[in-house]
């Protein structure tokens, strides 16, 4: 499965672009500048169920699969199975050869399992920890970052994709976090923006926001007690409990959960 805190953070979610902006007016602008790309998503793409209705229907006619297996951890497999096997064009990438998607794939990019990768990774206390590859890189598989870059390539993108290392995109990464980031935004990478080769490599585990060099162990967030509002006031949103969940009674001592749910849904 993908990183999720780090595939967040640089925007691998349908509903943000990277860095953590969304699409104000004014991380649009903010993105589009830093990437000098003047067509640029101006509003959210298709999640997960989403897609696969919008591939059944005919909206998507191609998908790139990266680090999941969505006909184990999707609901409703069978549609989903339907939806890739009516789609034009089906590219899986994965570690593992033979899986309930690979098995669907028009192409099959063999890619680096995690002991084998070089790069970050992010916990969910939003600290980031250098991984380096303690293992060989088998046969002919190749890092997520290479794949993209050299289909990029070939797509005509060669001065956009010309990533050397993964160095270089970390470079390219935490600048965009700094980019018209003014203590506005909490995810801000400004300290460790211009890390040179070896200083990447010798990267420690590290907490953002991180806008100096130092280290962050100290930092702990809202301790000035702003928050990230115009204002710098903290919101408040009251919520109700669900009275409609199942209670455990004697007659009924057992509360079976039988089905997926969103917290639940990885494979």
């Amino acid at each position: 499965q993908p990183n999720a805190m780090g595939g967040r953070e640089v925007g691998g979610l349908a509903n943000q672009l990277a860095a953590h902006m969304d699409f104000s007016e004014q991380d649009i602008e903010t993105v589009k500048t830093y990437w000098n790309s003047p067509n640029i998503a101006k509003q959210p793409g298709l999640k997960a169920v989403d897609m696969f209705n919008a591939i059944t229907s005919g909206q998507v006619k191609a998908v790139w699969i990266m680090a999941t297996n969505p006909l184990v951890s999707m609901p409703e497999a069978d549609k989903v199975r339907q939806a890739l096997k009516q789609c034009e064009l089906v590219i899986v990438s994965d570690c593992v050869k033979q899986t309930d998607t690979t098995e669907l794939a028009d192409v099959l990019l063999p890619a680096l399992a995690w002991g084998e990768k070089d790069g970050t990774v992010t916990n969910s206390e939003r600290r980031i920890s250098r991984q380096r590859a303690f293992l060989p890189t088998p046969g002919e598989a190749k890092a997520d970052w290479w794949i993209i870059n050299e289909v990029a390539k070939r797509m005509g993108f060669n001065d956009a994709f010309n990533y050397q290392s993964p160095d270089e995109i970390w470079r390219e990464h935490a600048a965009l976090t700094a980019a018209n980031n003014d203590g506005q935004r909490d995810f801000d990478l400004t300290g460790l923006k211009d890390l040179s080769k070896s200083e990447y490599s010798r990267l420690q585990p590290v907490q953002w926001p991180c806008r100096d060099n130092s280290s962050t162990d100290k930092n702990h967030m809202f301790e000035d007690r702003h928050f990230f509002h115009p204002d710098k006031k903290a919101r408040f949103i009251p919520v109700k409990s669900c009275g409609d969940f199942p209670k455990a009674s004697v007659e009924y001592p057992l509360i079976l959960n039988s089905g997926r749910i969103r917290d639940q849904w990885h494979t």
